[in-house]
């Protein structure tokens, strides 16, 4: 009989600083005994959710205590010169509107395909067994690289690539927006979602000068509709 093999302690968390990424830290700390986190700078138009990932961080562990020991670094990759080839309305002054593709101009080509590879070899490096990401296809804006399907391609690429199991977890993958803000409340409560209203960022305009119910932004792009009809649906269904 084979003996059962030990369930991961560790965890590298892909952390943009958005209310995905937040929810995703948060179920991480309560599954693994030691989480890192990753953001990648790809020449994002707007420094915001740079800035977002370091306030919502630093805000877990306040609001999930009991949890904090087991917060470890955080790491930023420069991807600045993989950015430029998309020329996306996310790394550009463009309108966001879907091309001829029938994909919205916000799709940044092979972007989460990039992510995966340079986490896997950083969390190789770090010892980290598993990689946690907020990729859902659900209430999501049709990116190919956010399916199941693509995690599970990257999963096997990734664990011949480095000759060891490179497991993704999804959490979010088949949940609603609105029971991603219920997963948060599970987790954190009250506290929690305040941290990701008030602290994270979605927004692909990067405006944080409007105050929604559900937090910041310009509330028109696809990504504020996602957010605020999550949030509008999270409430009424409380």
């Amino acid at each position: 009989m084979t003996e059962t093999q030990p369930a991961p302690s560790s965890a590298l968390v892909l952390f943009s600083g958005g209310q995905d990424s937040a929810t995703c830290l948060a179920w991480a700390l309560e599954r693994f005994d030691r989480v890192e986190t990753v953001g990648f700078d790809y020449g994002q138009r707007h420094a915001v959710e740079m800035d977002a990932r370091l306030r919502v961080r630093a805000g877990m562990t306040r609001v999930l205590p009991r949890l904090a020991d087991r917060l470890g670094p955080d790491h930023v990759v420069d991807l600045t010169g993989f950015g430029a080839i998309g020329e996306t309305a996310m790394t550009t002054d463009r309108a966001i509107e879907v091309g001829a593709r029938g994909l919205p101009t916000t799709f940044v080509p092979g972007r989460n395909l990039i992510f995966l590879t340079a986490a896997a070899a950083l969390a190789d490096r770090r010892g980290l067994e598993v990689l946690v990401g907020g990729m859902c296809e659900t209430d999501f804006s049709g990116y190919p690289d956010c399916r199941r399907e693509t995690m599970d391609a990257m999963e096997r690429a990734l664990s011949l690539g480095l000759d060891k199991p490179v497991p993704i977890q999804t959490p979010l993958m088949w949940l609603t927006k609105a029971r991603t803000w219920a997963l948060a409340d599970a987790i954190g409560g009250a506290a929690l979602v305040d941290l990701i209203v008030e602290d994270s960022h979605t927004c692909y305009r990067g405006d944080r000068t409007q105050r929604h119910a559900w937090g910041y932004g310009c509330g028109a792009c696809p990504a504020c509709e996602l957010r605020a009809a999550g949030f509008d649906a999270w409430v009424a269904g409380r």
